[in-house]
Formats: structure tokens, C-alpha cells, sequence
């Protein structure tokens, strides 16, 4: 189980969090008060009926909208970026064609998260009316949620999600453990998860993994998050290969491409193909720590426009009425929060080489021990960053992480078959979901309040079950003596 913050933990032991474990429900899915008299039959299916059909339409609209935003993004940074023809590779698809496929994709989305929402209501209330909602109410939500998590093969049958599945499931895992903090039974386990600087550890963990294959194994690593390193990691591929070669003890397969490359740039390098380390590799004829500082300072300019919508765009809609009111503030928030997180991604790149150089220096060697050794501490670059978003990075990473690990025990020929599933996504974002939502529903307090609002927002707040036989819905949408 992944260690969370402390101030989650104490709200979970404690039982003292934001969200209440339970609020009356809200227009559409109330009940009466304690004393009325059962709901009709008639009312009660129209209820259900009217329940899942809002819980799809609302997840549809999560689902399109957040999916829709980022292909209309990619979509006019692709049409600013090709407006003249000569600048459209050969065999390359067309605006026209993006187009569709970010509506297609937008659908499918849409869908997702449509059926999972609309799957999971049906379900939860079909059990209810056939066993009874307190009967069921230990395991209800759990099967309810794994019957539901399949709906992400609407995505396109051969469209694989593991990044995703693995952070939920890591999402799951935070929950669990916020459970098991706070139970009688299982609170001494669960102590040790209390640890107050165990986000940093898992970014160390993660770092270990995810910069070892951006070196050594690109390939175990998805398309994109990929890409993302090959920019931000700020060396050519020509640079990495070189390294790889050392790190393997083969033959170096392009010293002559690494030095037209320094030329190219304006540093006149001759490599030594009897080198032990590959310092001269990294950073051509700059020392280690001048290296460190020009990287860092190259880093934060690459960084900034990756962080500037992360903060200007909540800052523009979420925000918009305090935006009008207190401008100044909200924009100086933005600001501070664009520069301290642009500091955090440039320390993190400029120090991954900064430590493997000082321990292939110190050794005067280089292999696959040490690089995974120097990228470990890479993660303690995560102290820049506010506390509340620390978490949410490591699990992130630490998902990339596992999916990266496993593809390398899998190329190695060493993954257990249990494990080499077709759709293994599939199966653990079932897992997952089914966590996530059986917690939803019987251990609300564990849920901060924004992600509570939200699944309340989409599901209806579940009723305590022992309110079953006392309060009923009134079937104008109003709370009310039945």
C-alpha cells in the first residue's frame, strides 16, 4: 500500500475530515424523514430509472468534456503548427482527419465513463431491491463497482489503459490504507503508513525505475510520457545511446554521431572510446557542476510552459468569480504556484544527471547498479512542491513506474503468466474501481471533500442503510413527509 500524507491519515483515524460520513442526499435521490411510511413501488422504480439515467449523463459529460478539452488543445496546437504545407511530413495525418479521430475519441470517452457511472447505479440498485439495501450494504458497492469496470473496453477494443488502471489502483491502495489506519483491527499494520515523508519515498522508488528506462530501456516506457522525458531529460538520443552502450559494456555503436552533435551546438568534443565513465558523454567539455547549473537553468525554461496552464486554467474557470473580486491574489497564486512546481520538474532533470555523474565518478565506473542507485535520490526533489500535490505526483509516477517494471521482467522473459493477461488493464481497473467504490459507500470519511463532491455530484450520496425502512423519496424532487 502506497504511504499518504499525514494530515490525510490523522483525518482518517481521527474520523474528523472535511467530508462528513454521511449528508442528507440531495434533490433527486432524498429520502423522507425518519417515521414516513414506505415509497410505492411505482415511485421507487421511477427513482432507480431516474438515478441511472442522471449517474450516465453525468459521467458521459465528465468523460467527453475532460477528454474533449484536451483534444481540442492538441487539435489547434496542431493546426497553429501546420499551417504551411511544406511543414506536413509525408504520410503524416491531416487536420481534417485529427479532427474526427479527437470527436471519435472524445465519444468513446464519453461513453466510458457514461457506462461505468450508469453500470454501477443500475447494479447498486438492483441488489438493493432484490436482497435489501441493509443486507447487502457490506458488499454491495464492491460488486457493483467490478461489474462496472469493464465499461473500459468502450475505449476501443485495442486501446490498453495500464498507465491508468495502475493509478487508480494506487488510488485504491490510498484509500485501503486510510481504512486500515483507522480499524480497530488492522490500525497497528497500518501504523507504519503514517510515515510523514512517504510521498517522497515512493518518488524515489518511482524515480529509480522511470529514469533507469528513459537511459537503458525507452521502449518498457508509453509513447508519450516518453516523449515527455526525451524533452525534458534535455539530451539527444545520440547522447542516451552512447551511454547505454557503456552502461552495457558493448561496442560503441555512434561516438562520431555524438561528436557531429556537439558540433552542431558549438562544442568541438573528441571522445575517447576507452572511457570508463561517461561524463564527457553527458556534458561534453563542461565539469559536472557547471553542468548542473546550465542544465538547470535550460530546465526551467523548458519547464515553465508545461505548469502555465496547470495553474492558469483553473485560475480562469474555477475560479473565475474570486478572479473578478481579488485578481491580484488568485493571479500572484498562480504565478508563485507556475514557479515553484517549474523549480521542482528543473531540479528533478538537472539532478538525475547531477547524482549518476558523481557516483560513476566515484566509482570510477559505470553500470546498470549504479544508474539506478544515482536516479534513487532524484525524487528528493519533490520537497519544492506543496505538500497537498506531493502525492498526487509520486502516485503518478509510481504508476508509470510499475508499468515500466513489469514490461522489463516481461521482455526478460521473467513476468509470472498469471500476469501476462491480454486485457490485464482491464481486470485491475476493475479491482480498483471496486475498492474505490465500496469505500464511497461505507467509509465516506476517508474521501477528501473535493473528490467526495464529485462522486457525489455523479452517483447520489448513498443512504445509510440503517434508514432503509425510514425515510422514503417523495416523487416531485422534493425532501418532504411522505
Amino acid at each position: 500500500m502506497a504511504p499518504t500524507p499525514p494530515e490525510d491519515l490523522q483525518c482518517a483515524a481521527n474520523g474528523n475530515c472535511a467530508a462528513s460520513p454521511w449528508k442528507p442526499p440531495a434533490a433527486g435521490y432524498g429520502y423522507c424523514p425518519p417515521g414516513a411510511p414506505a415509497l410505492a413501488a411505482g415511485d421507487g422504480e421511477l427513482r432507480w430509472l431516474r438515478r441511472c439515467l442522471e449517474a450516465a449523463a453525468k459521467g458521459f459529460a465528465i468523460g467527453a468534456g475532460l477528454k474533449g478539452g484536451l483534444a481540442l488543445f492538441s487539435v489547434l496546437v496542431r493546426i497553429r503548427s501546420r499551417r504551411s504545407p511544406r511543414s506536413r511530413k509525408v504520410g503524416s495525418m491531416t487536420n481534417e482527419e485529427a479532427v474526427v479521430l479527437a470527436v471519435k475519441e472524445t465519444v468513446r470517452y464519453g461513453m466510458f465513463l457514461g457506462t461505468f457511472a450508469g453500470s454501477y447505479v443500475s447494479v447498486d440498485e438492483c441488489i438493493a431491491a432484490i436482497w435489501g439495501r441493509k443486507r447487502t450494504a457490506r458488499w454491495r458497492s464492491l460488486l457493483a463497482g467490478l461489474i462496472a469496470g469493464p465499461s473500459m473496453l468502450l475505449t476501443g477494443p485495442g486501446t490498453q489503459h495500464t498507465s491508468l488502471a495502475i493509478y487508480i489502483l494506487m488510488r485504491a491502495a490510498v484509500l485501503a490504507s486510510r481504512c486500515g489506519i483507522k480499524s480497530k483491527r488492522f490500525g497497528k499494520i497500518c501504523r507504519p503508513l503514517t510515515w510523514s515523508n512517504g510521498d517522497i519515498f515512493l518518488m524515489c522508488l518511482s524515480s529509480a525505475q522511470i529514469l533507469s528506462a528513459y537511459i537503458l530501456k525507452q521502449d518498457s516506457l508509453p509513447s508519450s510520457y516518453k516523449s515527455f522525458l526525451n524533452k525534458h531529460g534535455g539530451k539527444d538520443l545520440s547522447i542516451l545511446q552512447g551511454v547505454k552502450d557503456l552502461v552495457n559494456r558493448t561496442a560503441f555503436t555512434n561516438l562520431a554521431g555524438i561528436e557531429k552533435y556537439y558540433k552542431s551546438v558549438g562544442v568541438d568534443l573528441k571522445l575517447d572510446p576507452n572511457m570508463k565513465v561517461p561524463c564527457s558523454i553527458v556534458h561534453g567539455n563542461q565539469s559536472c557542476s557547471g553542468h548542473f547549473f546550465s542544465f538547470l537553468l535550460q530546465a526551467y525554461g523548458r519547464a515553465v510552459p508545461v505548469y502555465v496552464p496547470v495553474y492558469l486554467v483553473p485560475a480562469l474557470v474555477v475560479h473565475r468569480q474570486d478572479l473578478l473580486k481579488r485578481p491580484y491574489t488568485i493571479l500572484g497564486k498562480s504565478l508563485l504556484g507556475t514557479a515553484r512546481s517549474s523549480l521542482f520538474l528543473s531540479v528533478y532533470c538537472a539532478s538525475a544527471w547531477a547524482w549518476t555523474c558523481l557516483l560513476f565518478r566515484i566509482f570510477q565506473r559505470c553500470n546498470t547498479p549504479l544508474v539506478v542507485l544515482g536516479t534513487f535520490p532524484t525524487g528528493l526533489a519533490l520537497f519544492i512542491e506543496k505538500k497537498s500535490r506531493r502525492i498526487e505526483i509520486s502516485l503518478y509516477c509510481l504508476a508509470r513506474a510499475i508499468e515500466s517494471f513489469f514490461t522489463c521482467l516481461t521482455d526478460a522473459g521473467l513476468c509470472p503468466p498469471i500476469l501476462q493477461i491480454k486485457r490485464a488493464d482491464v481486470v485491475v481497473f476493475s479491482m480498483a474501481t471496486s475498492i474505490i467504490m465500496h469505500c464511497y459507500a461505507q467509509e465516506r470519511e476517508v474521501f477528501r471533500s473535493k473528490y467526495l463532491n464529485v462522486l457525489d455530484w455523479v452517483f447520489g450520496v448513498p443512504p445509510p442503510p440503517d434508514t432503509e425502512s425510514k425515510k422514503c423519496y417523495s416523487s416531485d424532487d422534493r425532501i418532504e413527509n411522505c
